[in-house]
């Protein structure tokens, strides 16, 4: 499994729920700085160069794209935020 996690809360948040698995997390550059990604480094955690937090949708399906290449057949949970 792959969460793909949006903004800094999202990330907090997928962070907690992989803590004990092997389930990778990836973020766009609007969700952790880069000195705090370098930190993390090697701990399960990739950061796009670019932000996710526009919702793009093509910006999105390029980053699903990115992570099915690097990670094929596995399920990918993607953050969204329940609207109000």
């Amino acid at each position: 499994m792959v969460f793909l996690a949006i903004t800094p809360r999202g990330l907090q948040d997928a962070l907690q729920e992989a803590v004990n698995s092997a389930t990778e997390v990836w973020c766009g550059a609007d969700a952790i700085s880069e000195e705090d990604f370098a930190a993390r480094k090697g701990k399960g955690l990739t950061r796009f160069q670019y932000e996710l937090g526009t919702r793009d949708p093509l910006i999105l399906e390029d980053a699903l794209d990115t992570i099915r290449q690097h990670h094929p057949s596995e399920v990918v949970w993607v953050e969204v935020l329940a609207s109000g």
